[in-house]
């Protein structure tokens, strides 16, 4: 994904989390998947920005709170009907939650 396609407030909020979490933990890195920006652990990726949205790989009842947002839903990055299951694209109207729900992911995938 071009990060050029993306607005300037999703990319710098996106770039804030990121860089905190790479900052306070050791085993987070940044990285690509599907050619977009992603944040991973133990080199697994457990959220990323697509367009102007944040994508993270979800369990349990943060992924049933995630869909619960307006705009939400479980990421396509093909946009050919298969959605991945754990993953919940979450709208940059949600911004504010977007710490959370990477919080919530870290665990998820840092356990596995």
């Amino acid at each position: 994904m071009d990060v050029t396609n993306s607005n300037a407030d999703a990319i710098n909020t996106y770039n804030e989390l990121a860089q905190e979490l790479a900052a306070t933990n050791d085993d987070v890195t940044l990285g690509k998947m599907f050619g977009m920006p992603c944040i991973n652990v133990n080199r697994k990726a457990f959220a990323g920005l697509f367009q102007d949205d944040m994508v993270f790989k979800l369990t349990g009842d943060a992924h049933a709170q995630a869909l619960q947002l307006e705009g939400a839903r479980l990421f396509d990055p093909s946009n050919m009907g298969r959605p991945m299951k754990e993953w919940v694209q979450v709208p940059f109207a949600h911004a504010a939650s977007w710490t959370g729900m990477a919080a919530h992911a870290l665990a998820y995938v840092g356990k596995r």
